[in-house]
């Protein structure tokens, strides 16, 4: 196991070198393996104070630092690092979590800032990214981050690393480095600051990383507008704001009924299908009342024999 002292002189060295910074970020990490995991760390030092003041913020939570760290075990602490092998030849390394790992290499050797205070936050910030896409597609020449999508979800990202080539870096009960890409990832991400533009091959398939919107109570904007539109020219009454661009619980209403007499998901939401319906079904045919004066009663007469609808009334 390396030391923190001894991975800050590669990075300073290999930067006088002029080696390109992607390639530094992967041996970083790669000098990284064995240090420890610690739940919400950024690479601090691993020293007494600051594995006791993890602890003591995450507690309970977290058994595995009680147990494995000498410091704050719960039977026979120590006081000090002699002796545990996160502090070779008593050296400090340093810890991390899976996205708190990520963003220190990108800080180190980028001096860049990934946004994001977990896994999930970070894929979804598209300022972090130039491109990004299912595992499938992922680009073998460029370093990039891999993200695993927790099962049985559609958003939440469970799992965060390195990937280069075929190999992988991450930070999961401490660092660890696979030569062989694990089915468990789903997703990568080519950091934004990594000097190398990413170009699919001409013949990869192209992604559709589309999110299908659903408007609901609270959403606004002109996209709620042209909803509301689609429902006042299909009959739907919105008598009280009209299509102000705010979706209130009177546009709930009008969605829910559109809704059920379409044979719809009646939950007053308008996403992919209740809009589909929406601009496809037919407007609601407009009327109007026309008044003619000067008829004598048997022409009136005839009007209204012709038109079942019309009225006669007669002038005063």
């Amino acid at each position: 196991m390396k030391s923190a002292e001894y991975a800050s002189s590669k990075v300073e060295e290999w930067e006088k070198a002029g080696k390109p910074l992607m390639w530094i970020a992967w041996q970083l990490a790669l000098l990284c393996v064995a240090w420890a995991y610690v739940f919400g760390a950024r690479g601090e030092q691993c020293t007494p104070g600051n594995r006791r003041a993890y602890y003591k913020s995450k507690g309970s939570a977290h058994p595995t630092i009680a147990t494995k760290c000498q410091v704050i075990r719960p039977d026979n602490p120590k006081d000090s690092c002699n002796g545990c092998k996160w502090y070779p030849d008593k050296k400090r390394t340093r810890f991390f979590d899976c996205r708190g790992f990520t963003y220190w290499v990108l800080l180190i050797v980028y001096g860049w800032k990934l946004q994001g205070a977990g896994a999930t936050s970070q894929w979804d910030n598209d300022k972090n990214w130039k491109a990004k896409g299912e595992i499938k597609t992922m680009p073998k020449n460029v370093l990039v981050c891999l993200f695993q999508r927790k099962s049985g979800s559609t958003k939440t990202m469970a799992h965060t690393g390195f990937g280069y080539g075929t190999e992988t870096v991450e930070c999961q009960n401490g660092v660890q480095h696979f030569t062989k890409l694990n089915s468990k990832w789903t997703h990568w991400a080519l950091p934004a600051c990594v000097e190398e533009e990413y170009v699919p091959p001409a013949d990869a398939p192209k992604e559709d990383t589309t999110v299908a919107k659903v408007y609901k109570k609270g959403s606004k904007g002109a996209e709620v507008k042209k909803i509301q539109q689609l429902l006042l020219d299909r009959g739907y009454k919105l008598p009280k704001y009209g299509a102000d661009g705010s979706y209130g619980a009177e546009t709930e209403a009008a969605v829910k009924q559109f809704q059920q007499d379409w044979g719809l998901k009646v939950d007053g939401k308008v996403g992919p299908e209740t809009l589909k319906m929406l601009e496809s079904t037919p407007e609601k045919k407009k009327t109007y009342t026309v008044t003619i004066t000067g008829l004598d009663k048997s022409e009136a007469q005839g009007i209204c024999d012709k038109y079942k609808t019309a009225k006669m009334k007669e002038e005063k």
